[in-house]
């Protein structure tokens, strides 16, 4: 994947819903428009990131599993902003 976070999150071996809350406090440390790259172990992730993107806040740029491990990557967005 060619996209460059400006940080990565180590969530492997950690259980659902723990990637996405450590995702969650991840991206409240980081600036409007930054890219945080998640990456995790566990498949129950790849629903929980799909419907937390799918409030509007953050977007999900990208998502993959390799090798087992599933890697996400979110812009932070604006709080009240749609797009």
């Amino acid at each position: 994947m060619a996209l460059q976070p400006d940080h990565v999150l180590d969530a492997c071996g950690l259980h659902c819903p723990l990637p996405l809350l450590k995702a969650k406090q991840a991206l409240s440390t980081l600036e409007v428009g930054a890219l945080l790259e998640v990456q995790a172990t566990d498949a129950g992730s790849w629903q929980d990131f799909e419907s937390f993107a799918a409030q509007g806040v953050h977007q999900l740029e990208a998502r993959e599993e390799k090798g087992g491990i599933y890697h996400y990557w979110l812009r932070k967005g604006e709080r009240g902003s749609t797009a």
